[in-house]
């Protein structure tokens, strides 16, 4: 109560509360018809395309699930076998169609890079950071280091280069291998025995990162640094195709029409990413910004992302363009099929179709942070990921029939569930839904019912939450799905109630230089003080001090959205019944005349109606009570004041009382001079009652002052106040 008191010495601002949403109860329709909307799903063979529109799409499942955490590389041979470059641990194994995997090859190296399979099916690995590449002859298993035939070794070489990044076979089956810290790409006659490698390109890069031949023998390639894609003839003459806008290509693809494809990321002239975790490396892995899986969780356990990625096509005549960026997906890999490009990203494991005119579709959900490769075999596509490394495999051709599951939906209250609005390009397509009560679907949900879209209710009892699933085949399209549904009524709920006396809401603010305005936010109970903050969903409502007003405020929320309508009750100590103040407040504030009740000790009561959202007679109500709250508008009475000289002082005594509140102080003025603040008998002020005695010294007569007629009279004049500053005054001559 004091620290209220003590509020009342500044000029307020009230503010509204705003409610959470403001729709009328009523039904009401769940609707899911955008991408963004569609992405919170789970499609199984289905793609969402960038239009909000799901159609049939590849169907995708996992083959395998690796010991390492990351799948960095992937191949694949004729017979449909992968072939993985895995890290954490360092392994190259190879994974059949139906699974089973075998391991071909073990490092203490970090990582085994990039993996290639040559046409006799002997299978070539680099590894990372020695650098080398290690050959595996067809149908070798289980080989290490110190058993595989080293083809490359960065030692050996005038350069030195720290890092292998990429692995390409021309069409004459010699090894080329791109490189960083040096940037440069190396030949290798493999077919012949003990060859040594030849330097057939040098960038003045920092690495070259990813590469593949065009359909003229042609190597394309792409570096680190300024971000440029190379055209290198068969003499090693290169030619820079692209200056992209970003600074790393991270992968390269290349059509049926000779147009390449190169994906990239990361400002210029910044590094995006710390270097990669490499021991024993020198300094140069300070300029390293390599977009890898293992580089965004791999430093000090803080997760690094650079600005989305961005995918060019650079056409065989005309110009380069962007085709499309994404500021929250990173692109890892591109390969191009006749459907359209694919891309794999993190992360967030999802695979994008990319049409020419930059359309594009979400093709598959994997369970991994990362997809970062593709291998292509007669089974279909296969697809490395990380964190977890994991293979799966994408189908060349729409699935037989795609399913996708919608993200749950809480109506935040039991409803009943209506009729399901589809809006679709045929009817080749099912839909089904299922209804619980807990967020999970897996915790004794409803089973799956299936509906007939536009027509009748779901037949679902009623309950919070509801999902629905379409399964799509082939040639079916669906752009949007809504669903009907009618909130259960809930009473609506006051939060809290803080009465503030002496605060005078006006509406609109008062101009003028003796308003000083202040925004507050009442919280807490109505004895806990109050705290001051605007509320910046609201103009505020200038208040003033007003000691002859009362302020309450409350807050009241409807979990259906209604729109709320309150009365304000008040009753006084030793009452039994509630006596309307004000009914029909749609405002969540009242400020009525404090003179209007006795002086006393009050409370308030706020009834919450959801009326204006309902027929009548199906409102809901609820009420909140305030803590109790002390109504002072009469000052004190001053009485049996007495006043004589003595000692040249003057003695004066007298008794104020208060019908309401304990007074506060006393102060008293001799002969019009300065008040001077005085304690009642016993110092402690705290009761309606209390007794003053005291002596005044006689004011000393002012230079210049005019000479008093009377020079033994005096005027002894005595204020008194409660604790609301309500005064009274009384005065005595002495003579």
């Amino acid at each position: 109560m004091i620290r209220r008191l003590a509020f009342l010495l500044v000029t307020l601002t009230v503010c509204y509360l705003v409610a959470p949403f403001a729709a009328a109860q009523g039904t009401r329709l769940w609707t899911q018809e955008r991408f963004d909307e569609f992405e919170k799903g789970t499609p199984k063979g289905v793609a969402v395309r960038s239009d909000g529109i799901l159609e049939p799409g590849p169907d995708s499942r996992q083959i395998a699930v690796t010991p390492s955490t990351y799948v960095w590389s992937i191949a694949a041979d004729s017979a449909g076998n992968a072939y993985a470059a895995t890290g954490s641990p360092a392994t190259v194994l190879r994974v059949a169609p139906d699974g089973k995997i075998t391991k071909l090859f073990s490092s203490k190296d970090l990582t085994v890079q990039a993996v290639r399979v040559a046409k006799d099916g002997s299978v070539y690995a680099a590894t990372l950071p020695s650098g080398k590449v290690y050959k595996l002859p067809a149908g070798a298993t289980d080989l290490d280091e110190s058993r595989a035939e080293v083809v490359f070794d960065p030692a050996q070489t005038e350069d030195k280069p720290k890092y292998i990044w990429d692995l390409a076979f021309d069409r004459d089956g010699r090894l080329y291998i791109a490189t960083g810290g040096p940037a440069a790409i190396y030949r290798v006659e493999v077919a012949k025995s003990g060859a040594k490698p030849s330097l057939f390109f040098k960038s003045d890069e920092q690495h070259i990162r990813a590469m593949l031949f065009d359909k003229a023998g042609n190597l394309i390639a792409g570096s680190d640094g300024s971000g440029l894609v190379y055209r290198i003839d068969s003499s090693g003459k290169g030619y820079v195709l692209y200056d992209a806008p970003k600074r790393e290509i991270t992968s390269l693809a290349i059509a049926d029409n000779g147009t390449v494809y190169a994906s990239a990321v990361g400002g210029k002239g910044q590094t995006t990413l710390p270097p990669l975790p490499v021991q024993g490396i020198p300094a140069i892995t300070a300029t390293i910004t390599i977009v890898q899986p293992g580089s965004i969780q791999a430093f000090n356990g803080n997760t690094v992302i650079p600005d989305g990625s961005e995918v060019y096509e650079i056409p065989p005549q005309g110009a380069p363009r962007k085709m499309w960026s994404d500021h929250d997906d990173i692109v890892y890999a591109l390969t191009w099929t006749p459907q359209g490009l694919l891309a794999a990203s993190g992360n967030r494991g999802r695979i994008y179709r990319i049409a020419e005119n930059g359309q594009y579709a979400d093709v598959a959900h994997l369970e991994a942070s990362q997809a970062v490769g593709f291998a292509d075999s007669p089974q279909g596509l296969y697809v490395s990921t990380a964190n977890t490394g994991k293979i799966y495999l994408l189908s060349h051709a729409q699935a037989a029939e795609g399913t996708y599951l919608s993200d749950v939906f809480d109506a935040g209250v039991f409803s009943r569930w209506g009729r399901a609005e589809v809006d679709s390009g045929s009817q080749n397509y099912d839909l089904y839904a299922r209804a619980g009560n807990i967020e999970n679907p897996e915790r004794a949900w409803s089973d799956w019912k299936k509906v007939t879209p536009n027509n009748g209710p779901l037949g679902l009892d009623m309950a919070r939450f509801v999902q629905w699933k379409v399964v799509l085949r082939p040639g079916a399209t669906v752009g949007a799905v809504g669903i009907n549904y009618l909130p259960a009524n809930i009473a609506p709920a006051v939060d809290e109630i803080v009465v503030v006396p002496g605060a005078r809401v006006n509406s609109p603010p008062p101009q003028g230089p003796q308003q000083q305005n202040v925004n507050i936010n009442f919280s807490g109970s109505s004895n806990s003080g109050v705290t001051f903050n605007p509320d910046p969903g609201r103009e505020p409502l200038a208040a003033a001090k007003d000691k002859s007003s009362v302020t309450a405020r409350w807050a009241a929320h409807d979990d259906n959205g209604d729109d709320l309508v309150y009365s304000v009750y008040y009753r006084g100590d030793n009452e039994t019944n509630w006596q309307l103040l004000k009914e029909k407040v749609t405002d969540r504030y009242y400020t009525f005349d404090a003179t209007a009740l006795p002086d006393g000790a009050y409370r308030l009561k706020i009834v919450a109606s959801d009326a204006p959202s309902h027929n009548p007679g199906e409102a809901l109500t609820t009420d909140r009570v305030s803590d109790r709250f002390l109504l002072d508008t009469t000052p004190p009475a001053v009485s049996s004041i007495e006043a004589h000289m003595e000692n040249g002082k003057i003695h004066v005594t007298l008794t104020a009382t208060d019908s309401a509140s304990p007074i506060g102080h006393a102060e008293y003025s001799v002969d019009a001079g300065q008040w001077q603040y005085v304690e009642p008998v016993g110092n402690l002020s705290d009761s309606l009652t209390e007794h003053y005695d005291f002596q005044a010294p006689l004011k000393p007569q002012q230079a210049g002052a005019l000479p008093a007629t009377n020079p033994s009279e005096h005027l002894i004049t005595v204020r008194v106040y409660d604790r609301y500053d309500n005064a009274a005054a009384a005065k005595a001559v002495v003579r």
